[in-house]
């Protein structure tokens, strides 16, 4: 893949591994005249071409290549396809170990606005995922849901006493959106907001509000 990707110079020694990381995650990085690359072993079972193609994409990576599409395109299907994401979700339960968050913050108690927000928009039918505060302040992200330990996260800045009851119940509600209609596949790419999803979504009844309030901060 070195050669047909057109790098320049010889070859490096390539020393070549799978990694027990937790998530679908390619390194690599040069040791003087030694080059280490690290695949995750969610790719060992991974077919040739596969392998091939999460080569070119760290190679483009290190000598700074365009990684022709038709090259890495194994890689990205595989990737994204849903099979991948289920063994990723699985794999990620047993590694990933939930941050030790609690759900009660100085203002607001998320297992209480689940709970309510359970029983008016979902008939009580989501089973609770772990709920908790982030553990600092986020920039871009008021919210998150994590399907490996099954883990809603809202960001901090959220439990002030500035903060409207219903901007914070409006992201919760997002999450939980995540956790009904987890992220597919949609012909090349991964969807995260479906059509289904940003309908529901417009039926939380402080949706505007919430929606320019979040935009302003």
């Amino acid at each position: 893949m070195f050669t047909r990707l057109g790098c320049d110079g010889r070859p490096p020694r390539f020393h070549v591994e799978f990694f027990p990381y937790a998530s679908l995650t390619l390194t690599i990085r040069r040791r003087e005249d030694i080059v280490l690359v690290r695949l995750s072993d969610l790719l060992a079972r991974a077919s040739r071409t596969v392998l091939e193609a999460a080569a070119v994409l760290l190679l483009a990576r290190m000598y700074r290549k365009k990684a022709p599409a038709s090259l890495v395109a194994p890689y990205l299907a595989y990737a994204r396809s849903a099979r991948t994401r289920g063994r990723l979700h699985c794999m990620r339960r047993s590694r990933v170990t939930p941050r030790a968050i609690h759900p009660r913050g100085e203002m607001f108690d998320l297992d209480a606005l689940f709970d309510r927000i359970n029983a008016q928009y979902f008939s009580s039918s989501l089973a609770r995922p772990l709920l908790g505060w982030s553990t600092r302040n986020w920039r871009r992200q008021f919210g998150c849901y994590d399907p490996g330990p099954n883990q809603i996260l809202l960001n901090r800045r959220l439990d002030r006493p500035s903060v409207p009851e219903f901007a914070v119940a409006y992201v919760l509600y997002h999450e939980m959106l995540h956790v009904k209609h987890p992220t597919r596949r949609s012909g090349c790419s991964l969807l995260s907001h479906s059509p289904e999803f940003r309908a529901e979504e417009k039926l939380f009844a402080h949706y505007a509000p919430a929606r320019r309030y979040l935009e302003r901060g």
